[in-house]
């Protein structure tokens, strides 16, 4: 299955910040303390928190950690310490300390929707599927119409390869919200990426339906049209969506793909849209790893070998289980003469492959079945969402 394919469904990273914006947050650690129970670390303290949400907010998690820590426990917002430190956790695969700071500041009794969603898709990624739906719900409770909270969940169990749960997630959204695009647009990439492109199809049809001429419309269209291997059209597609709806960062992407799978050569038009298009896609979400891993494929077709490896590493980083960026990456390699690199990437590939066979053969068959008789971020990574 191409990566760009399953790419689309996007890995769900929330920025969140203090109640408010990370300039108000700013304003009110800039105010005179006095004597206080924070003693003498408070002012350094409450510097270490501004760092650290703003680093959240660009989407800079890793970066952002140490300096959170540093707030924890020491700063007037704690519960903005804490939280983001969890969402920055959650957003760099460390799921189990997010659980114990997330079920923390539940049980001191705060009782948010974004708390209980956040340590959703910190059991998403555990694997504790009842945790996961149990906490869902506990979000949907305060906020029932926020279509969000499901994405977000269902992006983290994708992103951990998660299929059946992403399923149940999209499936238990929509009989509550029947009418979303996104919802359906969701479930129609992910089960046509599961190989039931018949089930998956009705879902984007459905997207295009609930909001015609909107962005979700001309994704859910490209995407339909480079499942059924229609480059051309999903080029026109894309490539009108881009003119008419908005220069969506997902959008760009697809043109630039499709191009791609068009058979381009440097120096040609095409190309230099593509390349346009793809570094324009970057630009505006440089954490997105579809745009990443299609750049790369672009300066490599150039030979600029260095940027084509360094836009393939940061995509391989953002999506470390997205099997195809490991070929591209390989051919890179071999082309620089670094020959073990090469069977590096190569042995990693050969192991994803196995494991993506068997994920979708194990999730796939029952719903397959199911819709037979009878499937974002997005938020996208690095959208901000407030505690």
């Amino acid at each position: 299955m191409s990566f760009f394919l399953r790419a689309i469904v996007v890995l769900v990273v929330w920025a969140g910040t203090l109640p408010g914006t990370a300039a108000q947050a700013g304003a009110a650690a800039a105010e005179p303390f006095g004597q206080d129970v924070f003693g003498t670390q408070s002012a350094s303290s409450e510097v270490e928190l501004q760092k650290g949400i703003s680093l959240t907010s660009q989407g800079r998690f890793a970066e952002a950690i140490p300096h959170l820590r540093a707030a924890q426990g020491r700063v007037r917002e704690e519960y903005a310490a804490a939280f983001n430190l969890a969402l920055c956790y959650v957003a760099t695969g460390q799921d189990k300390p997010a659980i114990r700071i997330l079920t923390e500041l539940r049980e001191s009794g705060h009782n948010t929707a974004n708390l209980h969603d956040l340590l959703a898709q910190a059991y998403a990624g555990t694997g504790q599927e009842v945790e996961a739906l149990t906490s869902l719900e506990q979000a949907l409770a305060l906020e029932p119409n926020n279509e969000k909270l499901y994405l977000y969940v269902e992006d983290a169990a994708t992103g951990h390869q998660n299929y059946e749960l992403a399923l149940k997630i999209l499936d238990l959204s929509l009989q509550k919200m029947p009418n979303s695009a996104r919802l359906h647009y969701e479930r129609g990439v992910l089960l046509s990426m599961l190989d039931d492109f018949d089930s998956g199809r009705k879902d984007l049809d459905a997207a295009r339906q609930f909001a015609p001429a909107s962005t979700i419309a001309y994704l859910a269209a490209a995407q339909a049209s480079l499942y059924e291997g229609n480059i051309d059209d999903a080029i026109r597609v894309a490539r009108e969506g881009v003119q008419k709806a908005s220069e969506d960062y997902m959008l760009l992407a697809i043109l630039g793909e499709a191009l791609i799978r068009s058979g381009i050569e440097p120096g040609e038009s095409g190309f230099l849209e593509a390349k346009a298009a793809l570094e324009k896609s970057v630009a505006q979400k440089p954490t997105y790893s579809s745009s990443q891993i299609s750049l790369g494929k672009i300066y490599l077709m150039e030979g600029r070998l260095d940027n084509a490896i360094s836009h393939l590493e940061i995509g391989r980083t953002l999506k470390p289980d997205d099997a195809a960026v490991y070929a591209t990456l390989a051919t890179a390699y071999r082309r620089k003469g670094e020959a073990q690199r090469a069977q590096e990437m190569l042995t990693i590939l050969a192991r994803l492959n196995r494991e993506q066979a068997a994920r979708i053969a194990g999730a796939g068959g029952d719903h397959r079945s199911a819709y037979g008789m009878s499937r974002a971020r997005q938020t996208d990574a690095g959208s901000t969402s407030q505690p």
